[in-house]
């Protein structure tokens, strides 16, 4: 308890006190003489048009990558689940082994695949098809992030849902077999009612990460090209290695509530149904 007080609560009720004062390096060392401004950082935020641009690269990068997460992971576990029997630990271990390895391995390797004369723009020239510099593009910036991060992420939802189908009972599937049900009507009337409450953890859980994407544009991109890739995480990091922290803290608490409000709406979507 003293060291959850110490190094965890007490470090988060000081950085939320932060948020409301003036600090910055300058008063480090006469850190007495901060002032109070209230709401001033918060408003400092919504008027910042970089900050601005951070929430709305975060929101496509979550709207976007949850639910294509969600699906694609869902699909593997299906055909881990019924399709593949004979070397369903492989698969499982393939799926998997990305979770597990250091993101920042991961984005080095990624960014050499997606350079201009990389391992993608070399798999499109087979087909006649030139492609861009996607890191460096502003268009397709962002969405190559999207697809690394859920390339990555795909192993552990293809765990959650392998583990939720399971605990479907074969009974109920049985039951709609007997009454005529095709396997279509099956998974959507049987499978994803009795799977919600994975459903509902795997999506908080998603989206949870994904709306702190950092590591990703700090090594890939550096947030560019133009801020096309720069995430409200990232922009917190960089505005607390300029030495603006209290401004730092009232933005990581815009973030830590964009988190809570995702989190309510899943839970609202999701929640199991009596």
């Amino acid at each position: 308890m003293v060291l959850f007080l110490v190094f965890m609560a007490g470090p988060i009720v000081a950085s939320l006190a932060m948020s409301f004062t003036d600090l910055t390096t300058r008063d480090l060392r006469t850190p007495f003489n901060v002032n109070l401004v209230g709401l001033d950082n918060y408003v400092r935020l919504f008027q910042d048009e970089r900050f601005v641009h951070s929430l709305l690269n975060t929101g496509v990068f979550v709207i976007v990558g949850v639910p294509v997460t969600i699906v694609l992971a869902m699909l593997v576990a299906l055909a881990l689940n019924t399709g593949i029997n004979k070397f369903r630990t492989v698969f499982r271990v393939g799926y998997y082994a990305p979770v597990v390895t250091s993101i920042v391995a991961i984005a080095i390797v990624w960014k050499f695949i997606l350079q201009p004369d990389g391992l993608l723009n070399g798999f499109l020239g087979v087909f006649g098809i030139s492609g861009p510099n996607w890191l460096e593009d502003t268009t397709w910036a962002l969405p190559s992030l999207i697809l690394m991060a859920v390339w990555r992420n795909i192993g552990t939802l293809m765990v959650i849902f392998l583990a939720g189908l399971q605990g479907v009972p074969k009974e109920h599937h049985e039951a709609a077999m007997v009454d005529g049900a095709n396997v279509v009507q099956r998974f959507f009337n049987v499978t994803l009612p009795a799977m919600r409450p994975t459903l509902l953890f795997a999506a908080v859980i998603t989206g949870i990460g994904f709306l702190q994407f950092f590591e990703e544009p700090f090594v890939m991109t550096r947030g560019g090209p133009l801020d096309a890739t720069l995430s409200s995480a990232m922009y917190t990091f960089n505005q607390f290695g300029f030495g603006n922290y209290s401004y730092a803290s009232a933005a990581s608490y815009v973030l830590f509530l964009a988190i809570v409000l995702l989190s309510l709406i899943q839970f609202r979507l999701l929640k199991k149904e009596d």
